[in-house]
This record gives structure tokens, C-alpha cells and sequence, in this order.
């Protein structure tokens, strides 16, 4: 479905929304976030591929995305939060590729000038990137390679947005 591609157009000089095969460097992310002067708080989750899903012990993760479709469903949910609370910069970073266990997958981070905003804006960011940005991913686990379904619990948590 895709080889690495160039990151998505920013929709402003605050937002960085990249979908990228390379590992991603959080302290430079951290640094971006925090440029304003106005910032009063930063908020970064990584997320990282599990060793185990299911019951199974997952070796790797291979994910794949439609480019365009993808970097449109990002550019949504940023908007989205932008639109709810007070964010200065927003970074969303998804790799895609084959990942081994442990490897950071994702970032969301969200800077504003107060920490309420900057927390939740992050915590809709992940729950909507969870359930409406098209990622698909296979596991590699001992009992063979397998699609992995979105969670019951994933969709409940964007819910309650």
C-alpha cells in the first residue's frame, strides 16, 4: 500500500503532521512544541508496539496506510482539536513499516497555554487517531501473522468526545 512518503503539508506554521518509516527524534518535537512564548505547558504520549495482543506474543508490527486518505483523516483531528481547545503546536508522527516490539510507533504532542488543554486536546488526538485515521496493521505473532481489529475499548474512549 505505501513505501515512505514525504510528510503531509502542514496547515499552518503550528501544526507538523508527518507519516514517516524513520523513528522520530522526541526531543526536537519537544523543542518545536515549546517555542512559543506563550506556552505554559507541553503534553507528548508515545506510543509503543506491545510483545504481546490477544493472549499471543507479537514479535512485529507491520502497518500500511493510503497516503491521501490518511494525511486527510490527520488534518481532520487536528482541526477537530483545534477547534475545542487553546493549542499553540500540534505534532502527530505515525510510522508505518514493519516495527519489532518496543519501537515507538506514534507521537501526539500538544502545547498551550495552559496544561488542561494541552492534556486533553492530546488524549482526543490519540482516541480519534485510535479509531478514524486509516492505519492498517498486521501482527506477527507466534501462532502466525493476523489483521488486528480496532478495539471495543478504543472506540469508547473516542465516545465520550
Amino acid at each position: 500500500m505505501n513505501e515512505e512518503h514525504s510528510p503531509t503539508t502542514a496547515t499552518d506554521k503550528d501544526t507538523m503532521i508527518l507519516v514517516q518509516q524513520s523513528s522520530f527524534q522526541q526531543n526536537e518535537v519537544y523543542q518545536w512544541l515549546s517555542e512559543p512564548t506563550d506556552v505554559g505547558g507541553t503534553v507528548i504520549f508515545i506510543g509503543k508496539v506491545r510483545d504481546q495482543n490477544q493472549g499471543d506474543c507479537v514479535s512485529a508490527l507491520t502497518l500500511e496506510h493510503y497516503p491521501s486518505m490518511t494525511h486527510k483523516a490527520l488534518a481532520d483531528i487536528v482541526n477537530e482539536a483545534r477547534t475545542r481547545w487553546d493549542v499553540k503546536r500540534v505534532a502527530v508522527i505515525h510510522r508505518i513499516g514493519k516495527l519489532r516490539t518496543n519501537e515507538e510507533i506514534v507521537l501526539v504532542g500538544t502545547s498551550a497555554p495552559h496544561r488542561v488543554d494541552a492534556y486533553q486536546a492530546n488524549e482526543f488526538i490519540m482516541d480519534y487517531l485510535k479509531t478514524r485515521a486509516p492505519f492498517w496493521k498486521k501482527e506477527q505473532t507466534d501462532q502466525g501473522d493476523r489483521w488486528v481489529d480496532g478495539r471495543e475499548s478504543d472506540q469508547a474512549a473516542a465516545e465520550r468526545w
